[in-house]
């Protein structure tokens, strides 16, 4: 996925590391702030300076660290203004004795200066081996810290430093990235807002071994996806193909036909209007009821037009075939036409090559199909699917709004700004 240079553009983000040996996937992440045009700023603990210098971090960002030995009052790069200068916090990694520090307010060092004087939204990426992770008061710690004004991003299971495969790995910089990147770009329209995407072109079985599909990537609707997690909403992405950079904590329904995704559909449709969600109570384990916002459905799936009229088992023989094969079709059910929309506003998606009647036809899928909007993208030919940049005409029945041609996540949040007005 192509992020834009400017996804962060303004914002200010101070970054600690402490030390754990998954303080060089750190630079990693520094990178791709700073490609997002954040503006970063690293404290660094006396441990973590074991294993990356400063220079590493103050090369990548053009800015100072700040550690245990240069704290300054002369000018902000001490722990309180350093503090009030920034949009966000995130520490990673984070061993587990930080965390425990940080649980029991102590702070005997730069960074844990920071992080008692930050009184905003923090991000922790825990790091430890699975034995300390695992530890019952590290849990509870963990446990603490998320009532505490702390998001924390889940650690994963792969081979440690310690040579032992088990949980306790830093989280990936992209995925670390992404839960910042929610922080920071969170609209309160689209905050807990139930939203259901459908992407990618379904693959209709002709045999064990053949299919029809079409040449639909799927990206936009990752693309769209992505967007729409870093504004908050609750995404339920149901598609055939899916990005390899989408944010993990997403929810993906990996479907192949258009009968798998009609019924994953109507699902999430069915749990999108029962009109509550259920969060945790800042007291403890207890559920708090909220009513839902309105739920919306953007179709970004290519579904097949027609599909065979009877899937054979196993593999066919041309032997058996014979020269000529002829396959039968039938007129595959409109997925968009036929869920119930009553509750929810709901954005198809149009691919068009016929550029003269285009808008004509998309306005009338608009009409027939009872949609709130449609997004129109004009092809010039099969190259034009797969690739990283789109352009898009935003209709709804009262106007045609262009999306100027730009990288497919720019162009996801501009369907988004268009997208609330409906």
């Amino acid at each position: 996925m192509l992020i834009p240079s400017n996804l962060l553009k303004n914002k200010k983000i101070l970054l600690g590391v402490t030390g754990s040996i998954a303080v060089y996937k750190s630079l990693d992440l520094v990178r791709l702030f700073v490609k997002a045009g954040a503006d970063v700023r690293v404290v660094m603990s006396q441990s973590a300076k074991k294993f990356v210098t400063t220079l590493s971090f103050e090369t990548l960002t053009s800015n100072k660290v700040l550690d245990d030995t240069n704290e300054s009052w002369a000018d902000d790069n001490n722990h309180i203004k350093i503090t009030e200068w920034a949009d966000i916090f995130v520490i990673a990694p984070a061993t587990a004795n930080t965390i425990a520090k940080i649980a029991n307010a102590i702070a005997d060092n730069m960074l844990l200066q920071c992080a008692l004087a930050y009184p905003n939204k923090k991000l922790l990426a825990p790091s430890a081996n699975t034995n300390m992770i695992e530890n019952p008061i590290t849990k509870a710690n963990l446990k603490m810290l998320a009532i505490a004004n702390y998001e924390i991003v889940d650690t994963q299971t792969k081979e440690l430093a310690c040579k032992v495969v088990g949980n306790g790995a830093m989280a990936e910089p992209m995925n670390i990235f992404w839960a910042t990147s929610r922080i920071l770009l969170r609209d309160e329209f689209w905050n807990d807002r139930m939203v259901m995407v459908t992407g990618g072109g379904t693959i209709e079985k002709i045999d064990d071994v053949r299919f029809i599909s079409n040449f639909s990537s799927g990206k936009m609707a990752s693309t769209l996806a992505t967007a729409l997690y870093c504004k908050g909403a609750d995404v339920n992405l149901i598609a055939t193909k899916f990005d390899e950079d989408l944010p993990s904590d997403i929810h993906t329904i990996d479907v192949e036909d258009s009968s798998e995704m009609m019924e994953y559909l109507v699902d999430s449709i069915r749990i999108a209007k029962k009109g509550k969600l259920s969060k945790p109570s800042l007291m403890g384990s207890e559920q708090i009821q909220l009513i839902a916002k309105k739920p919306y459905l953007f179709m970004a799936a290519a579904v097949s037009d027609y599909i065979p009229e009877f899937v054979q088992n196993g593999k066919m023989k041309k032997d058996t075939l014979g020269d000529k094969f002829k396959l039968s079709l039938k007129k595959n059910i409109d997925i968009l036409d036929s869920v119930n929309k009553d509750g929810i506003v709901t954005v198809g998606f149009k691919a068009e090559i016929d550029k003269a009647n285009a808008i004509s036809n998309a306005s009338n899928m608009l009409r027939d199909k009872k949609l709130d909007g449609v997004c129109l993208n004009i092809l010039e030919n099969s190259k034009s699917f797969g690739t990283d940049t789109n352009e898009i005409e935003f209709i709804n029945e009262k106007e045609v709004q262009k999306i100027p041609n730009n990288d497919k996540l720019s162009v996801a949040f501009e369907i988004l700004n268009y997208s609330k007005s409906l």
